[in-house]
């Protein structure tokens, strides 16, 4: 085939293309915030999260950040946003990982302190975006009420996006949810005995 002709069908494929996607941008009417849960197996939840959180920003929008489970450990993501971007309201559970603590009384009322910080979040209409990072481990351990968690976020301001990660959460999280995103878990260098690498893992 001539490069002629492969460019002509290389042409007529991507304008079918361009007419269903423009198709779909015209039929999505309804203007309001959005709720995202980026959950699976795979490496790469938070930092899909912290990513929305950096395209908020730079919209100038205002943006809640609450991680739990995270905490105890510095992380890249924490550290630049408490040195230049003190606009961000950032809160975290502060105990680290559930399997370090063996603490589970512990655990519940750390979780309901950081909920309590969370939930006026998204009460908020001032929020643009609120990232509640690891919050289905709450969900999965019945460290927090499923039923408050979910109607916070169904109520939350029609205008304000929020962004749920973790793996698991439960079908009930998952229906809420406008937009469910699995990572995968195809090859993960630790278990190859790599360690886990500054400004990649943490």
């Amino acid at each position: 085939m001539s490069d002629d002709r492969k460019n002509a069908r290389h042409k007529a494929s991507m304008e079918k293309q361009k007419a269903k996607v423009d198709a779909r941008i015209e039929e999505a009417s309804e203007e309001r915030g959005i709720a995202l849960l980026i959950t699976g197996n795979g490496k790469g939840k938070s930092s899909s999260g912290f990513g929305m959180v950096m395209r908020a920003l730079g919209y100038g929008q205002k943006v809640g950040v609450v991680q739990f489970i995270k905490g105890q450990q510095l992380s890249g993501e924490e550290i630049y946003l408490r040195d230049h971007c003190p606009q961000v309201e950032f809160h975290q559970m502060g105990t680290g990982f559930t399997w370090n603590t063996q603490d589970r009384e512990g655990d519940i009322a750390a979780a309901q302190r950081t909920w309590a910080l969370a939930k006026p979040m998204l009460e908020n209409p001032e929020f643009d975006l609120v990232l509640l990072d690891e919050l289905t481990y709450m969900l999965a351990y019945k460290y927090l009420p499923e039923e408050e968690v979910i109607a916070a976020i169904r109520n939350r301001p029609v205008e304000q996006s929020v962004v749920v990660t973790g793996r698991g959460g439960g079908s009930a999280l998952q229906d809420v949810m406008d937009t469910v995103s699995e990572v995968k878990d195809v090859k993960h260098a630790f278990r190859a005995g790599i360690k886990a690498r500054k400004g990649v893992d943490f």
